[in-house]
């Protein structure tokens, strides 16, 4: 369920913006307004929506846009026409009381460099949106010691931001916007300031946080490595335009065209690829009531020297081999019985490509993809794992 709509937004600086919106609709590009007009295009015609519990997230290079339409998000900045509809309300109808009410209850930011009050205790900083909502002082400390033990900084109530370390006083102000309990977390390039090493524990963090609060996050970002770790779905941006939605899955092994394509081009495909992109419907099963025979035949049809066995439900039973399938038949054998082989390489269709290598590398069959319910989905040769990694078609 889409809890915000983005519908034909635009943002242009200058002042001729309802011209420009005009010319954008005509195919000028965002240099040939500048030098036409000197207005900047901000966002151009971008549209999308973000599901109830989403983490999205907006990627692109400086300049593409992407830190302005998260401010429009939340009217930091005025869009210039458009529609951003956030739970069935347009915000951009919003007067200046519900926009306020909005940004208190509603949406919270988180800012690349913090923003926290130098004169406040980590706790006095934590609850000052609660502060000014009016919230009586004992709730709000009750409030804002959830928020600060939920991001790891419980026992520094009292300390100073200029104490903390970067990636603390970044928890300072990820505890901030939670303690309001807010729907939607916006987050401006939050990790940026951080050295390589603290980013990647504060990624981890809040993946963790959101697997417990299911917050709807809208997450800017210029790292491709950060939104292929963070995002549930990812909004490439360039020149104002989003060009490219999906997964990270989607955009590495379909980008919408030659600049999304260069982005991932150095992207290590086995990271983020899973098995159900690589693997293929089985071309020959067989049901655990056939006999070798029929084994043997389906073997001998489709040129395979082993083939997957399912019951009538397509549940995984195992997998029999030529050789032993013709033994059973010089033995006279009716039954796949004796020659099921149970122990087989399996895998869920999540699994990540970089898991698969080192059964790809040892086994003597396929493996087999199946569900929580054993159904076998697919199986990945190794031919396929190999093709995946270089991002060719398998």
């Amino acid at each position: 369920m889409s809890l915000i709509e983005v519908k034909n937004l635009y943002k242009i600086f200058g002042n001729k913006p309802k011209k420009v919106v005009l010319l954008l609709e005509k195919g000028l590009s965002k240099d040939e307004i500048l030098n036409k007009t000197g207005n900047t295009v901000g966002i151009s015609n971008a549209s999308f929506e973000v599901d109830q519990g989403e983490f999205f997230v907006v990627m692109g290079l400086s300049g593409s846009g992407k830190s302005t339409l998260i401010r429009c998000l939340n009217r930091l900045v005025e869009p210039t026409t458009g529609e951003i509809i956030i739970d069935g309300d347009d915000i951009l109808k919003a007067d200046k009381d519900k926009l306020k009410d909005i940004r208190r209850k509603k949406i919270s930011m988180v800012f690349q460099h913090f923003g926290l009050f130098p004169h406040r205790t980590v706790i006095a900083n934590v609850e000052y949106g609660l502060e000014i909502q009016g919230v009586e002082p004992q709730k709000r400390t009750e409030k804002a010691k959830e928020a600060i033990k939920l991001v790891g900084l419980e026992g520094y109530e009292d300390s100073m931001p200029n104490e903390l370390s970067g990636g603390m006083q970044q928890r300072v102000g990820l505890a901030r916007a939670l303690a309001n309990d807010p729907d939607i977390l916006l987050m401006d390039e939050a990790f940026s300031a951080l050295d390589p090493l603290i980013r990647k524990e504060m990624q981890d963090e809040l993946l963790e946080l959101q697997s417990k609060m299911k917050k709807t996050i809208i997450f800017i970002t210029h790292d491709l490595d950060e939104a292929l770790k963070l995002g549930d779905r990812i909004a490439v941006m360039k020149d104002g335009k989003v060009v490219q939605i999906g997964s990270a899955e989607d955009i590495l092994t379909n980008p919408a065209n030659d600049y999304v394509k260069e982005f991932v081009q150095d992207v290590d495909r086995s990271r983020v690829v899973t098995a159900e992109a690589i693997m293929r419907k089985p071309d020959a099963l067989i049901s655990s009531k056939d006999g070798p025979r029929v084994a043997a035949r389906k073997m001998k049809e489709n040129e395979f020297s082993s083939i997957y066995v399912t019951d009538k439900n397509r549940k995984l039973q195992g997998i029999v081999r030529i050789e032993d399938a013709s033994k059973a038949i010089e033995r006279g054998e009716k039954s796949l019985e004796n020659i099921i082989i149970k122990d087989v390489p399996k895998t869920s269709p999540e699994q990540q490509i970089i898991d698969l290598l080192p059964t790809a590398k040892t086994s003597d069959y396929p493996i087999a993809v199946i569900d929580e319910q054993n159904t076998l989905l697919g199986i990945i040769v190794r031919a396929s794992i190999i093709l995946g990694i270089i991002g060719e078609e398998v």
